[in-house]
């Protein structure tokens, strides 16, 4: 399986530049044979989470017309990153996944909201877990923040996921946090991660880049800088049974303790 991800600046409380922007950008990567394209958190708004009541994606329709039309005109699953949804009188921080057929697979509103920017004032925080499968590999939807949460994770990866996909908002200042995070994710666990993070800056933050794929051993396959980019590489699921016939900590765990 052949994974793009998106590595983009987002236009702060702007989504029709977003999507203008995210249709270049998912033409690019289909014209190098990608079989699922990833896209960073809030992609559509950034996080202007004052007006998001205003400019959220009322039930996400907007999204999912025009993402559903390029997932089945190129033929790709598409991993929307996340959204502003507004249902009812609430904003739900919402990833959106599209089969190769543009049907949505998976909405998964993100778990653990981030107060140090203030999510908590302005979002919902969801419910559901982030299970779903692409061409019939069991995979999991995480946002941002929810890597810092290992349990969450582990409860997936017990569940079955073999790849953990994380579009993100991540600051500059703490982009080694979310390097070492994700390596520590991927390799406890044994799956594969592939982790979308935005560029640029907004009134409050400024982005660190450095999206990343990253194997079950922890080694990072590809790893973007601080620029514009789309990053590819194979995640060879053979390689992942293998290294979880290596090192089986999955039937060493001690469940009669934990």
């Amino acid at each position: 399986m052949k994974a793009a991800v998106i590595q983009m600046n987002i236009e702060f409380g702007n989504p029709q530049i977003n999507f203008e922007h995210v249709t270049d950008q998912i033409r690019e990567a289909c014209n190098n044979e990608a079989d699922v394209i990833v896209l960073p958190e809030l992609w559509t708004t950034g996080y202007d989470l004052e007006m998001l009541d205003q400019i959220g994606d009322p039930d996400g329709e907007r999204t999912i017309e025009f993402i559903s039309s390029l997932a089945s005109t190129y033929h790709v699953n598409i991993i929307a990153g996340s959204v502003a949804v507004r249902k009812g009188d609430k904003v739900y921080n919402t990833m959106l996944v599209f089969d190769r057929e543009g049907e949505v697979v998976k909405e998964y509103s993100k778990v653990h909201l981030f107060r140090l920017m203030n999510e908590e004032k302005y979002l919902t925080s969801g419910n559901e877990d982030g299970h779903f499968t692409i061409d019939d590999i069991p995979v999991a939807g995480f946002i941002c923040y929810d890597i810092r949460f290992p349990e969450w994770i582990r409860k997936h990866a017990l569940e079955g996921a073999k790849v953990l996909f994380v579009p993100a908002e991540w600051p500059k200042p703490r982009t080694e946090h979310w390097r070492n995070l994700l390596i520590t994710r991927a390799i406890e666990n044994q799956c594969y991660v592939v982790a979308c993070n935005r560029i640029g800056k907004d009134p409050n933050n400024e982005f660190g880049g450095h999206s990343i794929i990253i194997d079950p051993w922890g080694e990072i396959v590809a790893e973007a800088e601080e620029e514009e980019m789309t990053l590819f590489a194979d995640i060879a699921i053979d390689h992942l049974d293998e290294i979880r016939t290596r090192i089986p900590v999955y039937e060493d765990r001690r469940t009669d303790l934990y």
